[in-house]
């Protein structure tokens, strides 16, 4: 990416998941050795209050990851951190946005400061957050 190929502002394109699925829980909590079984076990995660599963939050900022590195290479990606806002369920839809928020300098590295969010198909934010990615 060439610092005269972006512009402040300038939003990338948006990135659609399928549906969340129940199977897609389970496979992703023993990829992740994250067994809780409010991810997994639909009594427990209703005993615990959930009203059903909830996915893993690292799979929704995995998703957004995905989304991240569509739109801009995997070796330019210097910082990613979000913040959680809203659990996700399955049968849901996560869709990325991003946009590019300032030029700024790091070291002497120019980058492109910039914002990713997820939101479910009802437009109900899931996540929130920011990444940096060289020039």
């Amino acid at each position: 990416m060439q610092q005269s190929q972006v512009t402040v502002g300038q939003e990338f394109p948006v990135v659609e998941s399928p549906e969340i699925t129940h199977i897609q829980l389970v496979k992703y909590a023993g990829a992740s050795g994250d067994f809780n079984p409010i991810h997994t076990v639909v009594p427990i995660a209703e005993k615990a209050g959930l009203g059903g599963v909830i996915a893993h939050g690292m799979l929704i900022m995995g998703l957004a990851g995905r989304a991240i590195t569509t739109w801009i290479p995997r070796k330019n990606l210097r910082r990613f951190g979000v913040r959680f806002t809203a659990m996700t369920r399955p049968g849901e839809q996560i869709i990325v946005t991003g946009k590019v928020l300032e030029q700024i300098t790091a070291g002497s590295e120019n980058r492109l400061r910039c914002s990713v969010e997820a939101k479910n198909q009802a437009g109900e934010t899931k996540l929130k957050g920011e990444f940096e990615v060289a020039l």
